[in-house]
Parts: structure tokens; C-alpha cells; sequence
């Protein structure tokens, strides 16, 4: 791939502590995109808010395109937090945001964000899409598509794909090597919102699904390597061949 869009849950700066944002888990995943960096691949980023804010549980019995707002507020402080996170491991990083707030992001701005990965920075999408309504994964979807990248990577913890059933629970699960988009939302797989999905399938944009906290998993995607899950267009639906795998 020569560039690429990761999406990235608030939920993993968290760590363990599953609220806020813990400086070991923030490290570990600023190291592995660093190293995914260094392979010369352009890359961007959107990051959610759920280590701190989800609508459905703290904006309970809010106004919920206010509670939206204050989400996309939170995936802002992400947005800082990894990019102070990335540049302590060298690599040059900008934030734009679209929400205005100047002090802290630059405004989203398509050209100018192409400018930045053409020059080699990673850029880190905060604000969500700037809208109420709409999930982080769809402005995932939505920048992907603006920056015309080769694919979404849609990043899990500790899950390396999409699977039949829950391996958490499912011995016998068993991974999906590639999906069609209908399956994923005929099937209601939850690998992304369906309005993202279904932005990706309008205009043919692979989707990625794998687990980013897998050491060198990352790298290895972005060289062409069969890692996780892939959806993309013309592709049927297709298990692993071994259980839990």
C-alpha cells in the first residue's frame, strides 16, 4: 500500500483501565505505528472518544446531537494525546480537526491534509466528521475516501479479524480470511457502522479488519501480507480453514 487510513478505538489509549488514557498502552500502539511509518507507507489516522465519552451511556437523557458534539470534543484530546505520544517516538505528526479550534489542530482542510502526508507526516483526523449522527468509523470511511488511500484498517485488540462467532466465548470459531460488503451488513458482523460500510462499498474502498497490538502485524498488512480480514469488492466470503483461527 502506498497510503493507508487507520481507525483507531479511544478505547485502546485506555488500556486496562478501560477510562482515560494509560501511558503504557498509548506507547505500545504509538510504537507499532511508528515502525509501520518507517516502511515509507503514507498514513492517517482517526481515532474515536470511548475511553472517555460514549453517547448511549454518559450523554444519557442528553439532547443527542449535543451529547455528539461533546464525543467529537473527545476525540480531539485522543487526537493530541497520540500525536504527543508518536512524535516521542520521532515521527512528524499533524492533527486536524473538524471542529475549529486553532489553538490545538488545524482545521481539516482536504488539500492541506494531502499536502502533509505527501511530505511524509503522519496526520491524526480528530473531530469526527463535525456533524451530529454520524460514528467516528464513518469519518473513517469519509477521510479515506477524501485522501484517496488504498484501504481502511480497521483496528481490534486482541481480535485478529471478523469470525463466525465470538472466539471469546466459541472455541470453534472460526475466522473469516475475506468477506463481501452484503455479508458483512446482511449479517450485521459489526466490523464497522453500516453507513460506513456501505460509503466503502459505493466506491470500492477495502476494508481491513485485524489486530493492531499483534507485534509487527501492522508492517506486514501494509507490505501486502494476508493478516486478518479483508472486505473488498469481488471478493466472496471465505473462513479459515482451522478453528480459533
Amino acid at each position: 500500500m502506498k497510503r493507508a487510513l487507520l481507525k483507531l478505538s479511544g478505547e485502546f489509549l485506555a488500556g486496562e483501565q478501560r477510562f482515560g488514557v494509560a501511558p503504557d498502552a498509548t506507547r505500545a500502539l504509538a510504537t507499532e505505528i511508528a515502525a509501520a511509518h518507517a516502511a515509507g507507507v503514507q498514513l492517517a489516522v482517526v481515532v474515536g472518544a470511548g475511553n472517555f465519552w460514549r453517547g448511549a451511556k454518559q450523554g444519557s437523557g442528553m439532547e443527542p446531537a449535543t451529547a455528539d458534539y461533546v464525543g467529537m470534543l473527545a476525540t480531539v484530546m485522543n487526537a493530541v494525546v497520540f500525536q504527543d505520544a508518536l512524535e516521542a517516538q520521532g515521527v512528524d505528526t499533524r492533527v486536524m480537526s473538524a471542529i475549529s479550534m486553532q489553538e490545538v489542530a488545524e482545521p481539516y482542510i482536504r488539500r492541506r491534509a494531502l499536502r502533509h502526508l505527501e511530505k511524509g507526516r503522519v496526520v491524526i483526523f480528530g473531530g469526527g466528521t463535525g456533524n451530529p449522527f454520524f460514528t467516528t468509523d464513518t469519518a473513517a470511511a469519509l477521510r479515506a475516501l477524501e485522501i484517496d488511500a488504498d484501504a481502511v484498517l480497521m483496528a481490534k485488540n486482541a481480535v485478529d479479524g471478523v469470525y463466525d462467532a465470538d472466539p471469546n466465548v466459541d472455541p470453534s470459531a472460526r475466522r473469516y480470511a475475506t468477506l463481501s460488503y452484503l455479508d458483512v451488513l446482511n449479517q450485521d458482523l459489526g466490523v464497522m457502522d453500516a453507513t460506513a460500510v456501505s460509503l466503502c462499498m459505493d466506491r470500492g474502498l477495502p476494508i481491513h479488519v485485524f489486530d493492531v497490538f499483534a507485534e509487527g502485524a501492522l508492517p506486514r498488512l501494509l507490505a501486502g501480507e494476508d493478516v486478518g480480514t479483508r472486505i473488498a469488492t469481488g471478493l466472496q466470503t471465505r473462513r479459515s480453514d482451522t478453528p480459533g483461527d
